[in-house]
């Protein structure tokens, strides 16, 4: 599924909690987040970040890039099970929507290396998360954004996703 020119300025708006790049801390992040919490990162930067916080997520989800500039994999303390797959710049491909559900029955900490884009993944991220779960994922230029799943997260998701082509 590829993603409509009419549906771009939509994901430019943060799904759930903005937390600008200057008030990125442990404290601030920990704050949305409840105990036991299933995190997922989306993005190798927030990755990193996260990790260096002391939080491993239990899924992470990079493509080794960083604003289409290439860069070293991400260090995680343990990775338990690794997964690859393709996904094109601006689409949602049915194998990524299918290793992802795999990821969240696979033990964790799980790793989703994307050959390709990992941006729109946070879509079917959404739609398929665990209960309690919480995704973070960057705004380029702005900062980190928390999005707790909720019914609604997943059905605005939900309707992002079939509205692509």
């Amino acid at each position: 599924m590829k993603l409509p020119d009419s549906l771009r300025a939509q994901l430019k708006i943060p799904m759930g909690i903005l937390i600008p790049e200057s008030q990125v801390s442990k404290s601030n992040v920990e704050k949305h987040l409840e105990k036991n919490s299933y995190i997922i990162t989306v993005g190798d930067r927030t990755t990193e970040k996260m990790i260096s916080f002391g939080l491993t997520p239990s899924l992470q989800i990079i493509d080794n890039y960083e604003k289409r500039v290439k860069r070293e994999p991400t260090m995680s303390p343990t990775v338990y099970t690794e997964l690859t797959c393709n996904n094109p710049a601006a689409e949602v491909t049915s194998a990524s929507i299918d290793i992802i559900k795999k990821a969240f029955t696979s033990k964790t900490p799980v790793r989703l290396t994307v050959v390709g884009e990992e941006d729109l993944l946070v879509i079917p991220v959404c739609i398929h998360a665990p209960e309690n779960s919480v995704v973070l994922y960057g705004q380029p230029n702005e900062g980190l954004v928390i999005v707790k799943v909720t019914p609604e997260i997943r059905n605005k998701t939900q309707r992002l996703l079939d509205s692509m082509e």
